[in-house]
């Protein structure tokens, strides 16, 4: 089973954004291992004029002279009308590579060279940075999120439980199928090879952390508690090393950045309130969390509970991860014992619930909706389950947030 028709609607984005003369710098920008690199090659393969691809992931990592001399050469094979594609991957690891791309780009665009560069990264926290630094107004960046549960079906086969156990990291589930689904070697490539390499080498490496030790505490406690809202205060009682509630909050700032979990804001319609709540704490890939458990699949699944917080966090990561960068916001709504697993917010300022049920009764099909649209009479709501609902969990975690719009229920 191959991956190399992975990502197609995020290729098509970068083609529209190539389309116009004289793009903005093209950033590919996502988590670790969801296949931005063989996405691209097969994006060059398909390039009508001159290409060149170079990365600087090397034994000794290239200095900014290499990345100008690489620039160079495409600028050499441009001639009369033709297009150029440069492609820079690992770009974070070159020194101050932000500020070569600046350069080298305002020189095409005073020569009105026709060339056109993308850059891919590992660590999106330096890519970012890098970002930010010296490029603003000269950059587009198009999202690689994690892998959605259709793109893993046509893939991999699996079915939605399975990728609601397994998650969606696809060289994880390579070497799940490939090793006759064992579970011990899964979740240690996931351990060793995706949790350790972004927590170590992107995040505590490169990023100045007071206490390294309650960091990780930090994200290994997130990850026991999947779809929960849990206040920094509680957080800070069930962790060894002595902190703040502030530092707990940087740090899932970091984790975040680092597009592993999504701390969610309480909605109340007034952005001050909502930076001081209590974060709903959604893991951006549920392989995340089980990798780290000792409990099989077969009895994951028998706990209705715990099934129950793990198909709620696989509808969270996948509103999250759908709609990163068009616009919308996701959060979820709770007032006394009254809670609206998450709200889809436009930023026209129109929302929509979603509730999630494990087990679908017509007769509960509002649930906790109808305090919510008390005070928010023009939202919509729509409630979800893997047999009922106005949209079954299959079909709401493909759907991009416009869609939920225009389905929503009033």
């Amino acid at each position: 089973m191959g991956n190399s028709h992975f990502k197609r609607t995020h290729l098509e984005t970068l083609t529209s954004h190539l389309s116009i003369d004289h793009p903005p710098v093209q950033v590919i920008l996502g988590p670790r291992q969801v296949g931005k690199t063989t996405a691209i090659l097969e994006y060059l393969k398909k390039w009508n004029g001159p290409s060149a691809y170079c990365t600087a992931d090397q034994i000794s990592p290239p200095d900014a002279s290499w990345l100008e001399h690489q620039w160079q050469e495409v600028r050499k094979k441009l001639s009369g009308h033709a297009r150029g594609l440069l492609v820079v991957d690992e770009i974070q690891k070159i020194p101050r590579w932000s500020e070569v791309v600046k350069k080298c780009f305002d020189e095409d665009r005073r020569k009105k060279l026709s060339l056109c560069v993308v850059l891919l990264g590992s660590s999106s926290l330096l890519v970012q940075r890098g970002l930010t630094e010296s490029l603003a107004g000269r950059f587009e960046i198009v999202h690689f999120p994690h892998w959605s549960f259709k793109e893993c079906q046509e893939c991999f086969g699996i079915s939605f439980d399975e990728y609601v156990f397994y998650g969606g990291y696809p060289g994880a589930l390579q070497i799940l199928l490939d090793s006759n689904r064992d579970e011990e070697r899964w979740a240690a490539y996931v351990r060793d090879a995706l949790i350790e390499t972004v927590l170590s080498k992107d995040i505590l490496l490169l990023t100045p952390v007071a206490k390294p030790a309650l960091f990780r505490q930090v994200f290994h406690l997130s990850c026991m508690h999947p779809a929960e809202i849990l206040s920094l205060n509680k957080m800070l009682g069930q962790l060894q090393e002595a902190g703040n509630a502030s530092t707990i909050a940087s740090y899932l700032k970091l984790l975040d950045a680092a597009m592993l979990l999504k701390g969610l804001e309480r909605y109340s319609g007034n952005r001050l309130r909502q930076r001081v709540s209590s974060p709903k704490l959604i893991l951006l890939n549920n392989a995340l969390i089980n990798a780290q458990s000792q409990r099989k699949f077969k009895e994951t699944r028998k706990d209705s509970s715990l099934w129950g917080r793990l198909v709620e966090n696989t509808i969270g990561a996948s509103l999250v991860n759908n709609n990163v960068g068009k616009g919308f916001e996701i959060f979820y709504w709770r007032e006394r014992d009254e809670e609206i697993d998450f709200i889809v917010k436009h930023g026209s300022g129109k929302i929509v619930g979603v509730e999630v049920k494990t087990n679908f009764n017509a007769g509960e099909k509002r649930g906790h909706a109808a305090a919510f649209l008390k005070k928010y009479p023009e939202a919509g709501v729509i409630t979800t389950s893997p047999d009922g609902g106005d949209i079954p969990l299959n079909d709401l975690i493909a759907m991009p947030a416009d869609k939920i719009f225009s389905e929503g229920v009033s």
